[in-house]
């Protein structure tokens, strides 16, 4: 562990340790209400890490400083211009039925955040995809559901509660009525091939965002895509 990780604690923080354990309740709540709305919940996904978002440096360092006392940083690099830190915990956390061994913390960027806090968590499905429209299509197959939000011109848009804007390839056939479609109302969707500059590994991401948390998807899980910035 590099002397950073021993340094004392900052001072000076808008979001802190404490704030996150008794925020974590919450958070779960609105993921699994999402994870439903997604008919994700009951796929048998693997949840490789959650993240959170902060807007100060003092903030994640003294994060940083803080989960370093329950477990142990195994990965530091450069994503999209900014530190990304990985952190495996010693006990890991419960979220429903998901056993999450660790947790991202990402420096800030120019981006300020409306809220800070845990922001996401990560699901693997089983894919080989290497871009954003296969993984698509291997998402669709364990959902059909998600038609109405993975078009085939891929929009950021929310999902309207009528018909309209809606993926018109599969609604009948799936038999998604007025009142699955309204639940799927203001779900952003945003695909993205995020990488480091050490990794070697495509890993696309769907993430469905819904207020203040999101959902993302990829084929690899953090390990892995840790394990490659070593080849």
């Amino acid at each position: 562990m590099s002397s950073s990780n021993e340094a004392a604690t900052p001072q000076s923080t808008s979001i802190s340790y404490e704030q996150l354990t008794q925020s974590w309740p919450a958070f779960e709540a609105q993921i699994l209400a999402l994870l439903e709305t997604l008919d994700l919940a009951d796929k048998a996904l693997v949840c490789d890490h959650v993240a959170l978002r902060v807007n100060s440096i003092d903030s994640a360092d003294a994060l940083r400083y803080a989960f370093s006392r329950v477990g142990k940083i195994i990965s530091d690099n450069i994503i999209n211009g900014r530190t990304i830190l990985i952190i495996e915990l010693d006990i890991p956390l419960t979220l429903g039925q998901f056993s999450i061994a660790c947790v991202e913390l990402p420096y800030p960027s120019d981006k300020v955040y409306p809220q800070e806090g845990w922001e996401h968590i990560e699901l693997v499905i089983d894919s080989k995809a290497k871009d954003c429209d296969t993984l698509s299509q291997d998402l669709l197959a364990l959902c059909p559901k998600l038609s109405a939000l993975l078009p085939s011109e891929h929009t950021a848009e929310p999902v309207q509660s009528s018909s309209q804007g809606l993926n018109s390839q599969g609604l009948s056939s799936q038999g998604l009525n007025s009142q699955s479609l309204a639940s799927l109302a203001g779900i952003k969707i945003k695909m993205s091939s995020p990488k480091g500059d050490k990794e070697r590994l495509a890993n696309p991401t769907i993430a469905f965002k819904r207020d203040d948390v999101c959902i993302k998807v990829h084929p690899h899980g953090i390990k892995a895509v840790i394990a490659s910035e070593q080849t």
